[in-house]
């Protein structure tokens, strides 16, 4: 299973999305994959039962998928990623490393004051 991070657009139908896949990303056509717009609401899968193109499409009438964002590429996603995806959560999340924050040397003094009683 595949997913096509970013925005596509969900008019698209069986056609236009196969060649999406193959064309813009080189895939197999075969593939299973999912598409999601600009809201985070609803989804397209593609998938091939072995005679032809099922599109599905889903809407969330209680919650969001949080789809990754990251611009126009594909991840391969296993079964335990894509229950995250249809639970809302983020199946490829980010780690996220925050700067520290310059202390300034006033306060480093008052600080050292502090630790050292006095």
């Amino acid at each position: 299973m595949y997913i096509v991070c970013g925005n596509t657009d969900l008019r698209k139908g069986i056609d236009t999305l196969a060649i999406l896949i193959a064309d813009n990303f080189g895939l197999n056509l075969y593939d299973d994959s999912l598409f999601c717009g600009r809201r985070n609401d609803r989804f397209k899968a593609l998938y091939w039962d072995g005679e032809g193109f099922i599109l599905l499409y889903k809407r969330f009438d209680n919650g969001r998928l949080t789809w990754p964002r990251n611009g126009e590429e594909v991840k391969a996603l296993d079964s335990q990623q894509l229950n995250l995806l249809l639970k809302g959560l983020n199946p490829l999340p980010q780690p996220k490393v925050h700067r520290a924050k310059k202390v300034s040397g006033t306060n480093l003094k008052v600080e050292k004051q502090i630790n050292r009683g006095g």
